[in-house]
């Protein structure tokens, strides 16, 4: 069996978490160009939580700083030949936490923290961190 078909699961939660990336990107897009006077490239500074611009776009940018860290240690993870079966259970536990992340957000107006949303950030970042302890105890 290669390494591709031991890894399946992983490559279908790196997919869940493009698509889920890609769909962020649309919503806030979408969103933003529907308002009057909207400026591409440009959010209203007196935007906050109370604005569903202002957290699609926010949601968008929270997976633009957290996924390439985390596609990067997925990736590295199955070039290494890290354990396939906690390798797909980090990379499900990252998907998954992301798009309960989105959800909360584009759901909850909060100017709270922690807000609900935050236990599904901080669900992903350790999901990430152990994938990147697995990555160093299989270079050992």
């Amino acid at each position: 069996m290669n390494s591709i078909d031991l890894y399946t699961a992983s490559f279908w939660g790196i997919l869940v978490m493009l698509l889920t990336w890609l769909i962020q990107g649309l919503v806030a897009s979408t969103s933003k160009a529907s308002q009057k006077g909207a400026v591409p490239g440009k959010i209203d500074q007196s935007l906050s939580h109370d604005s569903f611009v202002f957290r699609s776009h926010r949601t968008f940018m929270n997976s633009l700083e957290n996924l390439p860290i985390m596609l990067g240690t997925s990736f590295l993870a199955v070039l290494m030949g890290a354990n396939v079966f906690w390798t797909g259970v980090f990379i499900w536990v990252f998907a998954g936490a992301r798009i309960v992340h989105m959800v909360l957000y584009y759901a909850i107006a909060t100017e709270t923290s922690p807000s609900p949303r935050s236990y599904f950030f901080l669900l992903g970042l350790l999901s990430n961190i152990c994938l990147l302890v697995l990555c160093g105890l299989t270079l050992v």
